[in-house]
């Protein structure tokens, strides 16, 4: 059977790959929205960047993108982009407002929605006529014309993937988006009215004290509406892992500790895995805990009862996590999580 792996006689066997599902087919698999409205009870999910409630749904698998780093394209959907056709995508669209009747956006999940740009403004250009409130992935490499287009059709938020401010980073895991070319994209959306979640990674190949502080004050220039911190996970199967492998820089083979909270599991000769673990919180509050942020939130509050209810958890769970990545931070040997002697988060 092809598509699957299996072991024998104490070796791993991986059988051919399928080919790939066709737009045709893919047309084809029933909508997933039909199983949402029959299993799921939308209403009790919610994400830091969606207007709550919200819907999410994949009009296509697979990332072109060859980020180093990235688990999903390199282990899972592969780097085709292969779509559904636009018409199937957005008939099921126009059944959401029935299926949903208080979902106030929806959000498509594809790794890069904005892959396909003559697709993606034929989509946004449908979304305007039946009034929907979107959002999605997207690099940082959308010329302005297709973001015009985008807006106009009911985009209100990209989720994007800066990953860094070091310019030489950046070429090392393949990024394929240049500082300067993220900034014009940035300067764009700001312009437009497009909101920005802005994700960044700390540990990637070449990282040091001095990159992270850069990327902390790229971060700050960019100004996106939320961001999101992560540490770079060497995943098996990327080609960050056999880097960090080849040179000696993994400290460790799990990635989350006994409580499933993420660690810092590379090590650099000019920046060690606790300092890189540390920089995440650093990162967090130099950017949140501003004047300028503060404000802007305090405006939202004011703004809407259910906005404020919404800050104000976010705001409990934020300081409950940093904590936790303290009590980690204390127990932290070379980089390795040990386990938790006080009591959960």
């Amino acid at each position: 059977m092809k598509g699957i792996s299996y072991r024998e006689n104490g070796t791993v066997v991986h059988n051919e790959e399928p080919p790939p599902l066709t737009t045709e087919q893919l047309d084809a698999l029933p909508f997933v929205t039909e199983v949402y409205e029959r299993d799921l009870d939308y209403l009790k999910y919610n994400s830091p960047y969606c207007q709550y409630p919200y819907v999410s749904l994949y009009t296509g698998r697979g990332c072109p993108a060859r980020c180093t780093f990235c688990l999903w394209p390199q282990v899972t959907t592969g780097h085709t982009y292969r779509v559904r056709s636009v018409g199937n995508v957005l008939d099921e669209v126009s059944q959401l407002k029935r299926r949903f009747p208080k979902m106030k956006e929806l959000f498509f999940d594809d790794d890069t929605f904005t892959a396909d740009p003559p697709r993606a403004r034929e989509i946004a250009q449908g979304l305007g006529k039946l009034g929907i409130t979107w959002s999605t992935n997207s690099r940082a490499n959308v010329d302005r014309e297709t973001l015009k287009v985008l807006k106009d059709g009911g985009l209100r938020l990209f989720v994007v993937g800066y990953e860094s401010g070091n310019e030489q980073i950046l070429k090392n895991i393949r990024k394929g988006v240049s500082v300067e070319r993220a900034r014009r994209f940035t300067r764009d959306c700001h312009e437009l009215g497009i909101l920005i979640h802005g994700t960044f990674i700390l540990g990637l190949p070449g990282e040091t004290r001095d990159t992270i502080q850069e990327t902390m004050r790229f971060a700050r220039e960019m100004q996106p509406e939320t961001l999101q911190v992560s540490l770079a996970s060497p995943y098996p199967g990327t080609a960050f892992y056999d880097f960090v492998t080849k040179n000696n820089y993994l400290t460790v083979d799990s990635l989350v500790d006994e409580t499933g909270y993420q660690k810092c599991t590379v090590s650099y000769p000019e920046v060690s895995a606790d300092e890189i673990f540390k920089a995440v919180e650093t990162f967090y509050r130099r950017y949140y805990f501003t004047p300028r942020y503060i404000w802007k939130s305090v405006k939202k509050m004011a703004s809407s009862r259910e906005e404020a209810k919404r800050l104000l958890g976010e705001g409990v769970q934020f300081i409950g996590s940093m904590a936790k990545r303290r009590r980690i931070a204390n127990t932290t040997r070379k980089g390795v999580a040990q386990p938790e002697t006080s009591a959960q988060a």
